[in-house]
């Protein structure tokens, strides 16, 4: 099996999501999350032709049935003042988040 999830990364990762694991969950996991990148690898692999359209699913399209999918364009918000001014702290036009208090589960 080709791990690009390391022990020590996974650690990491545990760690930062202040997750408590008894050594074969955590092993179990870290193998099952190294599966899936390699599904995902599996899946990168396939080799597809260069004029296959990004929006192409499995549902058909015909034009003559459905709308053409609309352009993803950026497009800000016009009223950025009335959206802020709904928020109880700011700091520089940042929404300040109050600190999510950490507790140890039973």
């Amino acid at each position: 099996m080709n791990e690009r999830i390391t022990q020590e990364i996974f650690e990491h990762l545990v760690k930062l999501a202040e997750l408590e694991l008894d050594p074969a969950e955590a092993e179990y996991l870290r193998k099952e999350l190294n599966n899936q990148l390699g599904a995902i690898d599996q899946l990168q692999a396939i080799p597809l032709a260069e004029d296959i359209p990004l929006s192409l699913h499995g549902v058909s399209y015909r034009e003559d049935e459905s709308q053409k999918p609309r352009a993803d364009v950026w497009k800000p918000f016009e009223n950025i003042e009335g959206i802020l001014s709904q928020v109880p702290e700011l700091l520089d036009d940042y929404i300040i988040v109050p600190e999510i208090p950490h507790t140890t589960l039973d």
